[in-house]
């Protein structure tokens, strides 16, 4: 049974992203699971620090990307809206090259606070950053 509000597919998650800092990155949505979402971004020189590693803050977006967007498919936009109140991360193993997968999954479907887990892994399927954001699900007309 999925968790999701409505159902959507990973080009519908993609068009509100574009001219985003998700866009700018590269992030794009793959796939929609039941219980996941799951997107990947390059490691170039968008997402590159001086030394050549994956940028600990990319990661950090795509992991903030993918649970944002997963809280905000299991309420009604019309009414509410997830805001972020803590991410972090735990960077495990240096990426160099090529895509870098994130999969985002819930701990916590809460009416007022929800936590999400986001585990990004390299082209071979190692870990490489695991991270969990706690959102605020507040009313839109504040």
């Amino acid at each position: 049974m999925s968790i999701w509000n409505n159902f959507v597919t990973p080009d519908q998650l993609n068009a509100p992203h574009r001219k985003t800092m998700a866009s700018h990155l590269g992030i794009e949505f793959t796939e929609v699971g039941e219980d996941h979402l799951s997107a990947r971004m390059p490691v170039d020189e968008r997402t590159i620090q001086p030394f050549g590693l994956l940028h600990g803050g990319a990661s950090v977006t795509l992991a903030e990307t993918l649970g944002s967007v997963a809280a905000s498919l299991t309420i009604d936009l019309s009414q509410k809206m997830p805001v972020g109140m803590e991410i972090n991360a735990n960077h495990i193993r240096p990426v160099t090259e090529g895509w870098v997968q994130g999969v985002v999954k819930p701990i916590h479907i809460g009416g007022t606070t929800q936590i999400w887990e986001i585990r990004i892994t390299n082209e071979a399927g190692k870990l490489v950053c695991i991270s969990r954001i706690t959102l605020a699900v507040i009313d839109r007309n504040r």
